[in-house]
C-alpha cells in the first residue's frame, strides 16, 4: 500500500496589508520536499506528524511529495499557489503507482481570484488522481468549509482542540480512516451542513460553553454507522462566500444520514448561538480588573493583533498601557520590529539606547512608543518548541532582540508568529514565568504553553487592521450572526 502525502496551508486573512508572496512559504517551517519532509515531521506534534506515525502503525509507504505552509496574510497570487501545486502533481507522476492521498491543510485559504482555493486545491487534486483514488485531507478548526471541498474529498478531517493541541491525533485519525478504506473497504459518505453564523469569542476547547459542544460531537461519532465528524468554528478575517461555521459528518455509505447527523448538530449549535460570543475590554481596564482581583501573574492577550490570523504584529495599544501604568515585572511576547532589532544590534548586548518600537506597519496599529531600552539579548531567532502545540519542532522567530526599559520587557522579532509556548523567550534570557503581568499577541493559542500556571487570563481588544471598525463584509454567501 503506498500513499501520497502532502501540505498546502494557509490561513488568509482578506483585511490584512501583509502581503503573501512565494517567499512566505519558506518562512515558517520552509517548503519541504521528498524526504526532508520525513525528517523533519516524524515525531513532532503537527498533522504531517500524524501522518508519519499512522505509515509507521500500519505498515504502509507514505511517498512524500511538497509541504508548503505560509504564516497567516493576506490572499497568495494564484500563480504562487499553481507554482506549488505543479510540483506536487510532478511528483506524484514521478512516484508510479499508489493508492491514496493524505493531505494537510487549513481550510480558510484565499488566493488572489481564488475565494475558496481549498476547494481549487482538493478539486485540482481529484482531477489528478481520478474518482477511484481516495483522498483524506485533515483541517483546521477555523476552517470555513465549501461544497467544493466536500465534493472533491473522500473525508476531510477537522481538528477538535483549541488551542489546537490533537494535531498529531487528527493526523493519526486521517491515517486511520485511509487504511479502513483501501484494507477494509470502507465506503464513506461525507455531508455538510452550513450554520448561519461567525463563532465569537468562546471556543477554547477545555472551558464551558465550547467544551459542551465537543462532548456533543463526540456524541454523534459514537453513533453506529459514523466514521467522523468535525465542528469548523470558522475563520472570520476572510470576506469570502463561504465564510461561517459548519459541520460535516461522514458516515459508512449513507449518505442521508450523514446529512441528518450534520443538521442535526448544526442546528443544537445555532440554538446556543449567543453562548458562543464573547466580548474584549481594553487592556487597561482588563489590567484594573485583573490587579484588583490579585492572581498573579495575568496574562492579557492582544486578540486583535494575533499575528497568527494575519495581523502585522506591531500594534502598540498593550505597550503604551503597560507604560502608563507603570508596570514592573512585565513583559509583552511579541512585537514585530525588524528595524528595532537592526539597531539594538548595532548597540549590542548591554548597550542601551532610544528606540521607537511598534506602530510600523500601518497608521491602523498606533503610533510608535519611545522608551529609552537597554539591550538584554539578541538571537538569530532559531529555538525548538517544547510543546504542547508543534512539540518536537523546530521553530524561527528571525534576528530578535530582547529589551527592557523601567521593569517593562519586551521581546522583538523579525518573523510574525505567536507565543505558542515560553520556549522562545526563554533563549532570550526572558522567562514568562517570573513576570506579574505578560501580554501576548495571541487569540488562544498561547494557553497551550501558558495556562496551567497562569493567574487569570483575560482577552483584551486594542486599535489593529483587525479590530471591529476595520473588518467590514461585502461578499458573504448567507446570512451570518451576529453580522445579522
Amino acid at each position: 500500500m503506498r500513499v501520497i502525502t502532502g501540505a498546502i496551508s494557509h490561513e488568509t486573512s482578506t483585511f490584512t496589508p501583509v502581503a503573501t508572496t512565494e517567499e512566505s512559504f519558506y518562512e515558517r517551517f520552509g517548503v519541504r520536499r521528498a524526504e526532508e519532509i520525513i525528517d523533519t515531521f516524524r515525531g513532532t506534534n503537527t498533522p504531517m506528524g500524524g501522518f508519519i506515525d499512522g505509515a509507521a502503525f500500519h505498515q504502509f509507504e507514505l511517498i512524500p511529495t511538497v509541504y508548503a505552509e505560509a504564516h497567516p496574510s493576506g490572499p497568495a497570487p494564484q500563480q504562487v499557489l499553481d507554482k506549488i501545486l505543479d510540483q506536487m502533481f510532478s511528483d506524484m507522476s514521478s512516484a508510479g503507482q499508489f493508492d491514496g492521498v493524505l493531505l494537510e491543510m487549513h481550510g480558510s485559504m484565499v488566493a488572489e481570484g481564488l475565494p475558496d482555493a481549498d476547494g481549487y486545491i482538493l478539486s485540482k487534486v481529484r482531477e489528478q488522481v481520478g474518482r477511484d483514488i481516495p483522498i483524506v485531507a485533515q483541517l483546521d478548526i477555523h476552517s470555513n468549509i465549501s461544497v467544493e471541498m466536500i465534493e472533491a474529498a473522500d473525508v476531510l478531517i477537522g481538528r477538535e482542540t483549541f488551542p489546537e493541541v490533537d494535531m498529531l491525533e487528527r493526523g493519526r485519525e486521517c491515517s486511520d480512516v485511509l487504511v479502513k478504506m483501501l484494507r477494509e473497504g470502507l465506503r464513506p459518505t461525507m455531508a455538510l451542513a452550513k450554520i448561519p453564523m461567525m463563532w465569537g469569542l468562546n471556543q477554547v476547547t477545555a472551558h464551558s460553553p465550547m467544551k459542551e459542544a465537543i462532548e456533543k460531537l463526540h456524541e454523534l461519532e459514537a453513533r453506529p454507522g459514523v466514521v467522523c465528524g468535525s465542528i469548523a468554528t470558522c475563520f472570520p478575517l476572510a470576506d469570502v462566500p463561504d465564510m461561517g461555521a459548519s459541520v460535516y459528518v461522514v458516515t459508512e455509505n449513507d449518505p442521508t444520514a450523514a446529512q441528518g447527523l450534520a443538521d442535526e448538530l448544526a442546528e443544537w449549535i445555532y440554538d446556543r448561538k449567543e453562548l458562543w460570543q464573547g466580548s474584549m475590554p481594553s487592556t487597561r481596564d482588563a489590567l484594573d480588573l485583573a490587579i484588583e482581583d490579585g492572581h498573579f501573574p495575568i496574562i492579557l492577550a492582544d486578540r486583535n493583533d494575533n499575528t497568527g490570523g494575519g495581523s502585522p504584529g506591531d500594534a502598540t495599544g498593550m505597550l503604551r498601557t503597560f507604560v502608563e501604568a507603570g508596570l514592573t515585572d512585565a513583559c509583552i511576547l511579541y512585537i514585530v520590529d525588524p528595524d528595532a532589532i537592526g539597531r539594538c544590534q548595532k548597540v549590542g548586548v548591554g548597550g542601551s539606547l532610544t528606540l521607537d518600537i511598534g506602530g510600523k506597519s500601518t497608521p491602523v496599529q498606533g503610533d510608535p512608543v519611545r522608551l529609552d531600552v537597554e539591550v538584554i539579548a539578541l538571537s538569530d531567532g532559531r529555538f525548538r518548541y517544547d510543546g504542547p502545540m508543534y512539540a518536537g519542532l523546530d521553530g524561527n522567530m528571525g534576528p530578535s532582540a530582547h529589551v527592557q526599559c523601567n521593569g517593562i520587557h519586551v521581546i522583538l522579532v523579525t518573523t510574525r508568529e505567536q507565543p505558542f509556548c515560553t520556549a522562545f523567550a526563554c533563549t532570550l534570557q526572558l522567562d514568562p514565568r517570573e513576570m506579574k503581568t505578560i501580554g501576548v499577541k495571541s487569540a488562544a493559542h498561547f494557553r497551550a504553553g501558558f495556562e496551567s500556571w497562569a493567574g487569570q487570563i483575560h482577552v483584551v481588544a486594542e486599535p489593529s487592521v483587525h479590530s471591529a471598525e476595520h473588518v467590514q463584509f461585502h461578499n458573504l454567501g448567507r446570512r451570518v450572526y451576529p453580522l445579522d
